[in-house]
């Protein structure tokens, strides 16, 4: 029998005891469907509850708690590293749950994998609950302590403890801390005065910047005159800026835009769209 760890919410123990652990979709990572993430019992402490202050980072209720099950041998789960596609990873892919713990002991940085059970696993399987220490394992990535952190847009993590000082003290040549709204404005009203109807590169800077913020001075109509502007790129910039603006107008500023004559921002739009 195979012996893993599952790392859930204190608050689903009482239902655990009773009826197992359930299989809950997934749509990341590995993208194999519904199932149950864990990890192989190993004989370093550290390396068997990796996992801890990563999924502490996301929440938990009461704590976060090391579920022990045994799998028969047999058991046919996925393996990969959390990072990459099982497709990609060396050794990854569909095997035998005593396979997978084999694979995973003999490497030499577990860091980072993990095992996936496609099914519910059942009470009986269930080997023990145990308190785990809530400062074991890494967080973000393996070896992310002692290295400078990246505040861009995609990598900056929105909310989370100390992320706006974060951003402050390192900011992104190109993705922040963007300048305040009455900075940005002036910007896009003196691009305005200057020409008719503006300089592009000038709009287009200032609507990045824009792009940032969940709110925008839509109302005030600087920005909405923008979709009348010639050049289709402030246009399409524009439509990116507002995308997710809570700002009212801003679905008919996008209606309007949806019937642009370019494709491009018409395409925009209809990204928008769905994402929203």
């Amino acid at each position: 029998m195979a012996m893993f760890v599952h790392v859930t919410s204190a608050a689903n123990v009482p239902r655990i005891r009773r009826s197992g652990i359930r299989a809950a979709g997934h749509g990341h990572g590995q993208d194999v469907g519904r199932g149950v993430y864990c990890f192989p019992v190993l004989p370093s402490y550290t390396l068997t509850h990796q996992w801890l202050r990563e999924l502490a980072r996301f929440g938990s209720r009461g704590g976060l708690v090391a579920v022990h099950v045994r799998l028969d041998d047999d058991q046919v789960v996925r393996l990969g590293h959390y990072s990459a596609g099982v497709a990609r990873d060396a050794g990854a892919g569909t095997v035998r749950a005593a396979e997978a713990v084999r694979r995973i002991a003999e490497l030499d940085d577990p860091r980072g994998w993990e095992v996936f059970v496609p099914r519910a696993i059942r009470p009986r399987e269930v080997h023990g609950i145990r308190a785990a220490p809530q400062v074991a394992g890494w967080r973000y990535r393996p070896d992310a302590h002692g290295v400078r952190p990246c505040t861009c847009f995609g990598c900056r993590e929105r909310g989370g403890y100390g992320a706006r000082r974060l951003r402050e003290r390192l900011p992104h040549p190109l993705d922040g801390p963007p300048p305040p709204s009455r900075v940005l404005l002036a910007r896009v009203m003196a691009a305005s005065a200057a020409g008719d109807p503006g300089d592009p590169a000038v709009l287009r800077e200032a609507l990045h910047w824009f792009g940032m913020r969940g709110r925008g001075p839509l109302a005030q109509l600087v920005l909405a005159g923008l979709a009348v502007h010639p050049d289709p790129g402030v246009r399409e910039d524009l439509v990116w800026a507002v995308a997710r603006w809570s700002t009212p107008g801003v679905t008919e500023l996008l209606d309007g835009l949806a019937d642009d004559p370019h494709p491009e921002v018409r395409e925009a739009v209809e990204a928008v769209r769905e994402a929203r």
